[in-house]
């Protein structure tokens, strides 16, 4: 099991982190939402849970609770910035079968 992110997103969280001036990494898990069944939720990882996983990837930890395991097991989150008001996580998913037309669900 693993999850990743490219070196943009681990530059971009660890600044994120640095401003912030604490957390352990960024917590990724799955909800319900949209078109397509799932929608990605990403926060700070302030503290670790009984059933949380910890990856690390160039340097940052990426915190995942059992339960969403399934669904993003070798995801790859990327940091795209295309201008300064376009920017932001993309998610690249080998276990999604589908995405909603507006790009902000998917269906495992």
């Amino acid at each position: 099991m693993t999850v990743t992110l490219t070196e943009a997103a681990a530059r971009h969280v660890a600044g994120q982190l640095e401003r912030r001036g604490h957390g352990l990494g960024l917590r990724v898990a799955t909800k319900k939402s949209g078109c397509s069944g799932f929608t990605y939720a990403v926060d700070y990882a302030d503290e670790l849970g009984a059933d949380d996983r910890v990856f690390e990837s160039h340097g940052v930890k990426i915190v995942v609770d059992e339960t969403n395991l399934s669904r993003l097991d070798g995801l790859e989150i990327d940091f795209v910035k295309t201008n300064l008001l376009n920017q932001g996580f993309e998610f690249h998913n080998p276990n999604a079968k589908d995405h909603c037309g507006c790009g902000e669900s998917f269906r495992v």
